[in-house]
């Protein structure tokens, strides 16, 4: 709101200073500072609030070291998170372009389904929560809003650079670094299922390939597969943010992480000249989504100040969902989902021992009559509580390991 604001007063009387909001950089500082003071500020209030209202975790014994201790913890501090994210990029995103619209759709969508999950466990006393099934069922339907706007929105479209000056090539004026005129060219702008494929310079993956079909139904059912694939990235990873919420600090301290890559992305994809030097796609207005970047990471930092060892509030579904969510659909649109096996190896590997875990016990009973176990306890950050590691150590080590995977997701497009 304020940039619109302030964009109208530049236009319209020359307001020194507003010329600073057309700035991506400056609005996205702004909202990296207000995320983390809304965050340390009002985050104190809204802890307060939850044990006035007695919203405390429910604890079951596992036999883990200090577990008991956190019973009655403020849980649903995802509310913080939430706050600190929508607040500032209401006030500094532009929010009539598309990126922005539909980051904005994922925050409130999965954070609601977050809630209602949480709401259902504090207040109704069902330590299961949202029936899972129901669960599944709004990851989809955010799947399937986020892919079909993709496909349907004019405003959504992609650039390749273009190593000749074709007739059909766009020449497009940008200013390099050295502040010297540029010339680029660039293929027209066009709706495309394509996608960035790490490793390797000028290569795309373009879905509409894997589908057999020629013509007007071939690129139909091309958009639906890419639909398809929307839908079980954003329900994979929002379900992999919340299986690694489990130990103080370590969701969000690793989603913020994730959060730094994912802005630096979405900028060079937005920028023509770094588009062309990295041989990557150009996404025009994808840029903005650098606002929205700052807002996220600010958000998790600011809620860390009360979540780290030992935590004053939990984010409970309401926080690890809409971040899953949030990471999820932030690639989708910059077209750098192959990059999250690496980028979210956390949520991967997290994920990963849930579900070698559940079935080598359910095979092994079936066929020994006695289910056996890979890992002390599942998901993996509680194995090594199992075998005696500190939580602050595990956390800790969790934190280094993501950093060195943000580091080669980066490293991977100078690889290129």
């Amino acid at each position: 709101m304020i940039y619109h604001i302030a964009e109208y007063l530049d236009r319209a009387i020359d307001l020194p200073g507003a010329g600073m909001f057309n700035y991506i950089s400056f609005r996205s500082a702004m909202a990296i500072v207000f995320s983390l003071l809304i965050g340390m500020v009002f985050g104190k209030s809204i802890i307060r609030l939850l044990q006035r209202r007695q919203i405390g975790e429910e604890i079951r014994n596992l036999g883990l070291e200090g577990q008991l201790q956190k019973k009655g913890t403020p849980t649903m501090g995802g509310l913080i998170i939430l706050a600190a994210i929508l607040v500032p990029v209401l006030l500094f995103a532009d929010l009539t372009n598309i990126y922005v619209q539909l980051m904005l759709a994922t925050t409130v969508w999965l954070g609601l389904l977050g809630f209602l999950d949480d709401y259902i466990k504090v207040f109704r006393k069902k330590k299961e929560g949202l029936n899972g099934r129901f669960k599944i069922l709004g990851q989809v339907m955010l799947g399937l809003v986020v892919g079909t706007t993709m496909w349907a929105s004019p405003q959504i479209v992609s650039r390749e650079p273009s190593t000749s000056r074709t007739a059909d090539a766009e020449r497009v004026e940008a200013m390099d670094l050295g502040n010297q005129r540029k010339v680029i060219y660039l293929t027209p702008a066009e709706k495309s299922t394509a996608t960035t494929v790490p490793f390797f310079k000028n290569s795309e993956l373009d879905y509409r390939d894997l589908i057999p079909v020629e013509g007007q139904f071939g690129d139909t059912l091309g958009w639906l597969f890419y639909v398809l694939v929307a839908v079980c990235i954003i329900t994979a990873v929002s379900n992999g943010a919340n299986l690694t919420d489990g130990l103080d600090g370590l969701a969000a301290g690793v989603s913020a992480a994730i959060g730094v890559v994912l802005g630096i992305l979405a900028y060079l994809s937005g920028n023509v000249i770094y588009a062309d030097y990295l041989s990557i796609m150009n996404i025009p207005g994808s840029g903005e989504l650098l606002v929205f970047a700052g807002a996220f990471v600010g958000a998790l930092l600011g809620f860390l100040w009360y979540n780290s060892y030992p935590a004053q509030v939990f984010m409970g579904d309401t926080g690890s969902l809409a971040i899953g969510g949030i990471i999820a659909t932030f690639a989708l649109l910059i077209r750098k989902e192959l990059l999250l096996p690496i980028l979210c190896g956390i949520f991967v590997v997290e994920s990963a021992s849930v579900i070698i875990q559940v079935f080598w016990f359910k095979y092994t009973k079936h066929k020994y009559g006695e289910g056996r176990r890979v890992f002390l306890m599942s998901p993996l950050h509680h194995h090594y509580q199992k075998k005696g590691y500190f939580e602050v150590k595990i956390v800790t080590r969790f934190w280094i390991v993501q950093l060195l995977l943000a580091a080669i997701t980066l490293m991977t497009l100078k690889i290129r």
